[in-house]
């Protein structure tokens, strides 16, 4: 007959693969555990579940305040005080050691996820490694971390460089922060970027309606897609990239459709010679076809490229509309 494990015991020699694994969060991401280390510990948890009494809810609780506990004397402090990039900085590694210590601590207490979180319907020890940092750190930062994220968009489309991996790994983690029937933290985020989106185009648009030829304005509409289109993709999902596109395409052209259509009408007869518009400059028209623009009104005369002409207006990131 196997030796019963008094709860103390028990919970000392958990204990020390609490203690091991807090490490990760301490700056020592790479500690390993030895097969000795790992056998004894998992060994632990499961004697402690199966004999009578049986420890299993003890031993439930601990996994869970072991987690609390990291949450709240090492996570915490290092994101309360920062802000911007700062923030997203710290975030980013602090999730990612913490899933790593989590993961190593449910192998050890992972005989409880056999039978014991089922029958007594807890959330298993994954979930509870989730919901733990959702309630104690998405919950009460997650303005931050949306604003933050949103903050390097911005930056990004004022000409800044900025670190996209970091900026994925942020999207990421709101959707590895969503609860099934409660708050899509990724949602929340897109729909506030996207709104913010709106507010920035618009207000180029209607600075460009007053201040550049048809020309100059479609040629940037179509720049500024094609910019948004080549830094989305670097970290938005693909829905994402479309609704972004699409607001983009709504500021700027479905809004100002009826505008853009009077500018054309009053340049159009000498715009030609003004200009010299790109030859292939009635394809470009073609791609906003399905905004009903009026498409015979759209058409101007095509002509010889003016090389200089293009390009000043082709590549607005020359200091020619940058400021907002």
């Amino acid at each position: 007959m196997k030796e019963i494990i008094l709860l103390e015991e028990g919970l000392k020699i958990m204990e020390e693969a609490i203690v091991m694994a807090k490490k990760i969060m301490e700056g020592y991401p790479e500690t390993k555990f030895t097969p000795a280390e790992y056998m004894k510990f998992h060994t632990c948890a499961y004697a402690m579940c199966i004999q009578r009494p049986s420890y299993a809810m003890h031993l439930y609780e601990r996994y869970k305040s072991a987690l609390e506990e990291t949450i709240t004397y090492t996570v915490l402090p290092a994101l309360v005080d920062k802000h911007d990039v700062l923030l997203l900085t710290e975030l980013v590694p602090l999730w990612s050691n913490y899933k790593v210590m989590a993961k190593w601590l449910s192998r050890f207490f992972g005989y409880l996820d056999r039978y014991f979180t089922t029958r007594k319907d807890l959330a298993s020890l994954n979930d509870v490694c989730v919901n733990c940092f959702r309630v104690r750190v998405c919950h009460e930062l997650h303005g931050k971390f949306r604003n933050a994220a949103i903050s390097l968009i911005n930056q990004e489309r004022d000409g800044m460089q900025i670190d996209r991996e970091l900026l994925k790994n942020v999207l990421d983690f709101f959707v590895d922060m969503e609860e099934q029937g409660k708050i899509n933290y990724y949602e929340d985020f897109e729909q506030v970027m996207l709104s913010d989106t709106a507010d920035y185009y618009s207000q180029k648009a209607s600075e460009w309606i007053l201040n550049d030829s048809f020309a100059e304005y479609i040629l940037k509409a179509d720049w500024c897609l094609n910019q948004e289109k080549g830094r989305a993709c670097h970290y938005l999902f693909r829905t994402g990239i479309e609704k972004l596109l699409e607001v983009v395409k709504f500021q700027l052209l479905a809004q100002t459709a009826s505008k853009l259509i009077e500018k054309q009408q009053a340049e159009g007869h000498n715009m030609a010679a003004n200009y010299q518009v790109a030859a292939n400059y009635q394809e470009l028209l073609s791609k906003y076809a399905s905004l009903n623009l009026e498409e015979e009104k759209l058409c101007i005369k095509e002509s010889a490229a003016s090389t200089s002409y293009y390009q000043c207006i082709a590549y607005p990131e020359r200091d020619l509309y940058r400021s907002r």
